[in-house]
């Protein structure tokens, strides 16, 4: 089984968008092991609307948590403790799109964060970017920890309005692969979803 994690430079960087658009392309399954929010909404509702393929299966979350906050913070309040040994990857003979919470040093509990989730997967790491001001420093921090632990990392997606100045940077200190790019979108729906999964099918035949 292949398994993807898409973690992003923070939170509400579109790392949903950019699931979306992989279990499209890939006619991968997807799951989100760790879900806060869920009071309002969750990744995985979103990303069944947006898929159109009838390939893909959706996965139960691991904890669903329904405060807006760090998880770790969202668990306490539950009364509930986030652990990584109780995370068990879904069996799927299909391609598995992990999806994270916010960054990589996002904390589940007092001593784990989501990098030390990626690295208990052992799945390949797409990086989402999003240009705002502060992001070329995110992302290069992100990248340097995502090396630090020896992770694989299957390469970055630029998401949001593009700024040739920024990417230019983050692409020449990285030396990263530029898996795509995906505008920021006035209505996304699943033919929208669809359109760019186009531009990504490619991946299928690509590994770290």
């Amino acid at each position: 089984m292949r398994k993807l994690f898409v973690t992003g430079i923070g939170t509400d960087v579109g790392k949903t968008v950019v699931s979306s658009v992989l279990v499209e392309a890939l006619k991968a399954d997807y799951w989100k092991p760790v879900q806060t929010g869920s009071f309002f909404s969750t990744d995985t509702a979103k990303v069944q609307k947006w898929v159109s393929n009838t390939e893909s299966k959706f996965h139960p979350e691991g904890y669903l948590l329904k405060q807006y906050m760090s998880p770790h913070a969202a668990a306490e309040l539950e009364d509930v403790q986030i652990r990584l040994c109780d995370l068990h990857v879904p069996i799927t003979e299909n391609t598995l799109i992990i999806e994270g919470a916010g960054g990589l040093m996002v904390p589940l509990n007092r001593t784990e964060f989501m990098i030390d989730m990626i690295e208990q997967f052992d799945a390949e790491v797409v990086l989402v970017i999003q240009n705002y001001l502060g992001s070329i420093n995110h992302t290069l921090l992100s990248i340097d920890a995502l090396k630090h632990r020896g992770l694989k990392i299957l390469g970055v997606v630029f998401n949001g309005p593009p700024h040739q100045l920024s990417q230019e940077i983050i692409i020449d200190y990285c030396g990263l692969k530029v898996l795509g790019r995906i505008n920021k979108e006035k209505d996304l729906n699943s033919m929208v979803i669809k359109t760019y999964a186009k531009e990504f099918e490619y991946l299928n035949a690509v590994a770290v």
